[in-house]
């Protein structure tokens, strides 16, 4: 084996090529130790190239403050949240939408977090007793204190039988985005066993047509906990303009 036998074998450098020729009596042993010298340098060189790229995407990402570096940082989030985060996120909650952006104000009570329940279910509790829901009973569901437009909630996958009347499910319906509310009464039909569910909005006067009779294959998940109060604002804003004027803004208390 020559110098151009080696850079056929894709060595450019001729410098970069070391050969230790040994005498034996076995020609074939020789070449096959001269061409796994070669390949070894060549894993280098790949392995050096490629560390070398890393260092520089990882600076234009995290370091450069320049426009192309923003641009270049946005899309690298992106694609990790899109193709990685979500997808990982998913398989481990048990649902397809484990973060959802709370869009109308059908689940809002005044004051939010720092108001008052008391006074809140004086207002509601009509609402509530046709359905035998006690205030002592409500007291103990979970976000007892609604959620307001805008707030992003952890939602997690769950088995129809897991759900109980109080909690806050999402569902699908005839509508653009799926309703999150909460259940009121579960009906089983005693033929198959299968569920169905019904809910209203906390801050509805009565309830929607869609939501009278949920079935299983509707729902896609429960309402675990409020993890960013008005972050999801930060999307809303951009399709505020094409809801209805009655729709826009923040939130007021039927």
């Amino acid at each position: 084996m020559d110098i151009k036998d080696i850079k056929k074998a894709g060595v450019s450098k001729a410098d970069d090529i070391s050969i230790k020729e040994y005498e034996s009596k076995d020609k074939n042993k020789k070449i096959k130790y001269e061409e796994i010298k070669i390949s070894q340098e060549k894993e280098k060189r790949k392995s050096h190239k490629f560390k070398k790229f890393m260092k520089k995407f990882w600076w234009i990402v995290w370091k450069d403050d320049s426009f192309k570096g923003w641009i270049i940082s946005l899309l690298f989030i992106f694609i990790v949240i899109k193709f990685i985060f979500f997808p990982l996120l998913s398989l481990a909650t048990g649902t397809s939408l484990p973060l959802a952006i709370v869009e109308s104000c059908s689940m809002y009570h005044k004051g939010d977090l720092f108001g008052s329940f008391d006074k809140w279910y004086d207002k509601h509790e009509d609402k509530y007793s046709e359905f035998d829901i006690a205030y002592n009973e409500f007291e103990d569901f979970k976000m007892k204190k609604g959620f307001n437009k805008g707030d992003i909630l952890f939602i997690v996958g769950t088995k129809p039988e897991k759900i109980e009347v109080g909690d806050i499910i999402i569902f699908t319906a005839n509508t653009q985005n799926p309703v999150i509310h909460r259940v009121i009464k579960i009906n089983e039909n005693n033929e198959t066993g299968e569920l169905t569910f019904s809910t209203i909005g906390d801050n509805n006067n009565g309830q929607l047509n869609i939501e009278r009779n949920i079935s299983e294959d509707q729902i896609m998940g429960k309402a675990s906990i409020r993890i960013a109060p008005f972050i999801g604002w930060g999307k809303l804003i951009f399709f505020e303009h094409k809801r209805p004027a009655s729709e826009r803004g923040f939130c007021e208390e039927q």
